[in-house]
This record gives C-alpha cells, sequence and structure tokens, in this order.
C-alpha cells in the first residue's frame, strides 16, 4: 500500500519505529502532568506557567538548533536528546515515588524539556527527507501523523488509568523508559554519522541563519502560513491545554477518564485523516484546504463550551482532530517540497519558533483568564478568534493560489 511505501527504507522504519514508542511515553507524560499539578495546587495559572516553562527555553533556543541539525548529523542530535530526556523524567519519577516532587522540581524539568526540544524538533524534521525518497515523503509524512495521533487514542488513556491505579509515579517511569527505547532504535540506523550534502559550516552562524531567513521570506506560502499558525496555536492551544482540563474536572464533573477519551476521539480523527492523505502523492487546492481545516477546527473548539453531552463533544473532537493532520500534512508537504534539502533544519527552526512564539503568552492568558472568567468562555473566545485568523489567511492570492 503507497501508505506504508516508506517503511521499505530501514532508516526511516527505524526511526519511525524508535519515535513511535517515545510518542506514547510521551502521551502518558502529559495526563500524568496534567493531573499532578492539577491535584497538587488546583490552579489553571500554575498549570499555564508549567507550559511557559516549558516552551520560554525552546523559542529562545530554536534558531541555534535550526542551525546545529543543518551542520551536524541530525540522527546524532536526536540520540543525544531522547538520552537527556530519558534521565530528566527518570530523576521527576524518583522523586514522584519518593513522594518529594515539589511544583519547583516541575518547572525545572519543564524547562530542560524546552531546551533540548529546540534541537530535537528541527533536527526530526529535516531527517526525514533525508532518509526517505522523494515519492515516497507522503508516505513518510502521513506515517508520522498516524503513530502520533494513534498514540493520541490510546496514550491518553492508558495515562488515564496509569494515574488512576499506580500513580503519577508509574507514568513517568514508563515515559523514561521509552525515551531510552528510542535512543536504541536511533542507533541503528544506517549511516547517523553523516551530514547532509551541502550542510558544511559556512562562514559562520549568523551568515547561515540569514540564509534560512531567505528561504522562508522569498516562498509567501512560508512565510503567511507562519504568520497565520502563531496567531492560531495561541487561541487554540492555551484553551485546549489549559481550560479544557478545568471545564471537564470543575465546570462539567467528569474527571480524568472523560478528558483522556476527548483527547483519544481527537486521535481518531487525526489517523483517519492521515490514512487519507497519505494515499495521494499529491493533494490539489492546499492553499485552500490548510486555512479552510483551520477555519473549521475553530467552530469545533467552540462546542466544547457549548454544554452539551459528552457524545457530542467525542464528534466534535474527531472532526477537530482531522482538521489538525490536515492542516499540519499539508503544511510539512508544501515545506519540504518548497525548501532545499541542506536548508530545512534552518526553516524548520524558525517554522518552529514562527508558529509557537506566542505560546507562552497564550498559555499564561488562558490561565488568567479561565480563573477569571471560567475555562466555556476561553473555549469559545479561542475558537471564535480562530476562525478570524483563518479567514485572513486567503487574504494573500499566493496562498489561495498555491496547488
Amino acid at each position: 500500500m503507497a501508505l506504508f511505501a516508506s517503511l521499505r527504507g530501514r532508516g526511516f522504519a527505524l526511526l519511525w519505529g524508535g519515535q513511535s514508542v517515545s510518542r506514547l511515553g510521551d502521551s502518558v507524560y502529559r495526563i500524568a502532568l496534567a493531573w499532578w499539578v492539577l491535584e497538587e495546587t488546583g490552579s489553571p495559572r500554575t498549570m499555564g506557567a508549567v507550559l511557559v516553562f516549558a516552551f520560554a527555553p525552546m523559542l529562545l533556543f530554536l534558531l541555534i538548533g535550526g542551525v546545529v541539525v543543518d551542520r551536524l548529523p541530525r540522527i546524532g542530535v536526536m540520540l543525544a536528546s531522547d538520552l537527556i530526556r530519558g534521565a530528566l523524567v527518570a530523576g521527576i519519577a524518583a522523586l514522584a515515588v519518593n513522594d518529594s516532587l515539589e511544583i519547583w522540581h516541575i518547572f525545572l524539568a519543564s524547562a530542560v524539556f524546552g531546551l533540548v526540544d529546540a534541537f530535537f524538533q528541527p533536527a526530526y524534521a529535516a531527517a526525514v527527507p533525508q532518509l526517505t525518497p522523494a515519492d515516497a515523503l507522503p508516505s513518510a509524512n502521513s506515517l508520522t501523523t498516524v503513530s502520533q495521533q494513534a498514540i493520541g487514542i490510546g496514550g491518553p488513556a492508558l495515562g488515564a488509568l496509569l494515574v488512576a491505579t499506580g500513580g503519577t509515579s508509574t507514568a513517568f517511569t514508563l515515559d523514561a523508559a521509552t525515551f531510552f527505547i528510542s535512543a536504541g532504535f536511533l542507533v541503528f540506523i544506517p549511516g547517523r554519522s553523516h551530514r547532509v550534502a551541502g550542510g558544511e559550516p559556512s562562514d559562520g552562524w549568523l551568515t547561515d541563519l540569514g540564509a534560512g531567513l531567505r528561504a522562508v521570506s522569498s516562498r509567501p506560502f512560508l512565510w503567511v502560513t507562519i504568520a497565520v499558525a502563531a496567531l492560531a496555536n495561541v487561541t487554540i492551544s492555551g484553551p485546549h491545554n489549559v481550560a479544557l482540563p478545568f471545564l471537564i474536572n470543575d465546570v462539567r464533573s467528569e474527571g480524568v477518564g472523560a478528558f483522556g477519551l476527548i483527547l483519544s476521539f481527537t486521535g481518531a480523527g487525526a489517523v483517519a485523516a492521515a490514512v487519507v492523505l497519505g494515499r495521494f502523492k499529491h493533494v490539489r487546492r492546499r492553499g485552500w484546504l490548510t486555512n479552510g481545516a483551520l477555519l473549521l477546527q475553530g467552530a469545533l473548539l467552540t462546542v466544547y463550551a457549548t454544554g452539551a453531552p459528552l457524545p457530542v463533544l467525542l464528534t466534535a473532537s474527531v472532526f477537530e482532530g482531522a482538521c489538525l493532520a490536515t492542516f499540519g500534512l499539508i503544511w510539512v508537504g508544501a515545506m519540504q517540497e518548497l525548501v532545499p534539502q541542506h536548508l530545512l533544519g534552518r526553516v524548520a527552526s524558525i517554522d518552529s519558533l514562527g508558529s509557537y512564539a506566542l505560546l507562552p503568552l497564550g498559555y499564561a492568558a488562558a490561565g488568567w483568564a479561565s480563573a477569571r472568567f471560567g475555562p466555556a468562555e476561553v473555549l469559545a473566545g479561542g475558537g471564535v478568534a480562530t476562525m478570524a485568523i483563518a479567514a485572513a489567511g486567503f487574504l494573500h492570492p499566493q496562498v489561495r493560489g498555491l496547488d
């Protein structure tokens, strides 16, 4: 099947397998972390602060990370990242087992995670096309999304089960183990010590970074979409990650199981969209599809604020996941098509920085607004704002014209 074509290559198969295991641990960790903060502090502001601590270091070092992964072997950068994160979460698990875990430990761990992610994320984005033939890239991108979102189906449910039966320390321990397993997969990737062709050091770091910035600014679809994503990530991720857990637990009194189900159904929708898109070597009318998916996602976000019964929220979450996957897959494919391989690490880091630059502000604002106005109001406002941002993305003719 076309969807699995990229797995014929040993390098991508190992990368995908290892990261799939690691993503399972991350999914469990997110549930455990959210519920630990909720139970220990009961504060939406603290939940927002944890996310700020995770994103701020990543944003500060992303551009450096992009230059590094275009100069050094990308698999080696990911291997070091997995080992550091595995050791870090193992420490968090040990503190939780001994009932010694405090909120400042979580703040510190989140900051280190963010720093490491500044190197890991552009390395992964650039390594996929490096390990995969061009005609198999739609398969590789779709399988990456399938892995992320399929694990999003079972991972939250597993995380909720582990928290309910074994406590957060059990969930943290599992996440630590998955990082070391992922590192083991990376060790066996052929040519993991090789640099990409054309990626040798140039006249300096600023020169390298300038080349990446020019690659983005000369392609309107790239810079317009990054700008749209920068705003939409605030209006979607802030309400979703900060307000939604409190809506489910405090307002609806449905507990961690309902929260896990919503995340799982979101993953199911994303998997379905990725499977469909992975069968096409080229998707038509990409400019319209990216912004159209974002517009619909904003509309679906408002459903959480309506007080509708849980089955309605689960249905909305399925379509929200499909929109998320559609936007992400089309965007990644366009970036791989428009950007030369030796610049891809830098462009991926610029993409991440632009897309996530405002997230710490969004998380902090969502935490404050949830405490001041209520989580339902935050979700409704985020959905309306997202629709307005998506509509603005249609204004540039070269975005509408990308086929």
